[in-house]
């Protein structure tokens, strides 16, 4: 009650209805047959009638049958306990965790930290979700299942996954009312631009329909200069289409000018 109640104190001119939803997406520039990686914040856009189920059904209703809507479906929960800080769990919890943690699964396994939206999308009718155990995602429309498989576990956000898939078809990402530090893009220009540290870490998996606890190689990942990225990209207009959907302020990029610019600064001698 007490999040409703301040999402409608801070909501001005009505509702945030599924048409002004579209207007304001159509507004910055949406198009039907847009590829569309979606950044989301639902507290952001006000008080929105119909909640996160009335966001999808813009975002959809927005690109039309022949376009995309990816977002991402990570589940960073399922992950070595042992190296938990946000929070950490007492040491003797460790190998309890580890022995029983489920396997994911793209039908059950929840996304975590990655807000209402994403969560109610990627078990939306006809959202496809792809295979990684941790940085999996999920895939609406015209060429979703192209998009979301193959989803190898060594691929991570790199090479062979669906973000690099979605950079091959020149997607543009939608920050709905998210800032530069939820940019995954972000994450594929550290690997292109060879920026990238590996960490060894620990994961459940089935393997020959087992239930196992394996160690592997991961890229360590970290949003270090994502906001001075995007500032930089801020001062390039042409670039950044930018405006309002219901209360959030909101950008429109391609992935290909994310990706480049990050690239670029990223190598650049600090």
């Amino acid at each position: 009650m007490g999040d409703e109640s301040a999402a409608i104190a801070r909501t001005s001119g009505g509702p945030v209805t599924l048409s002004r939803l579209r207007a304001g997406l159509e507004a910055l520039g949406v198009r039907a047959g847009d590829r569309l990686l979606v950044h989301s914040s639902l507290s952001a856009l006000g008080f929105v009638a119909g909640g996160s189920q009335a966001v999808i059904e813009a975002l959809m209703a927005a690109v039309g049958p022949g376009g995309l809507l990816a977002m991402p479906a990570f589940t960073s929960g399922l992950s070595d306990p042992a190296e938990w800080q946000a929070p950490p769990v007492p040491a003797d919890w460790i190998e309890p965790i580890r022995a029983e943690m489920p396997v994911y699964d793209p039908r059950l396994s929840p996304t975590r930290g990655l807000g209402v939206i994403a969560e109610a999308f990627r078990s939306a009718p006809a959202v496809v979700r792809s295979t990684h155990p941790q940085v999996s995602f999920a895939a609406w429309g015209a060429g979703a299942e192209a998009i979301a498989a193959p989803h190898p576990l060594d691929a991570w956000l790199g090479e062979g996954s669906p973000l690099a898939r979605l950079y091959q078809a020149e997607a543009r990402v939608l920050f709905l009312g998210t800032g530069y530090a939820t940019c995954t893009s972000f994450h594929l220009a550290q690997h292109k631009a060879g920026t990238l540290r590996t960490l060894r870490t620990g994961l459940p998996v089935r393997v020959d329909g087992v239930r196992r606890w394996i160690t592997v190689d991961a890229p360590d990942y970290d949003t270090d200069g994502f906001e001075a990225i995007g500032a930089e990209l801020d001062r390039r207009p042409a670039l950044v289409a930018r405006g309002p959907v219901g209360m959030a302020e909101c950008r429109l990029l391609p992935i290909r000018g994310i990706v480049d610019a990050a690239v670029a600064w990223m190598r650049r001698p600090r």
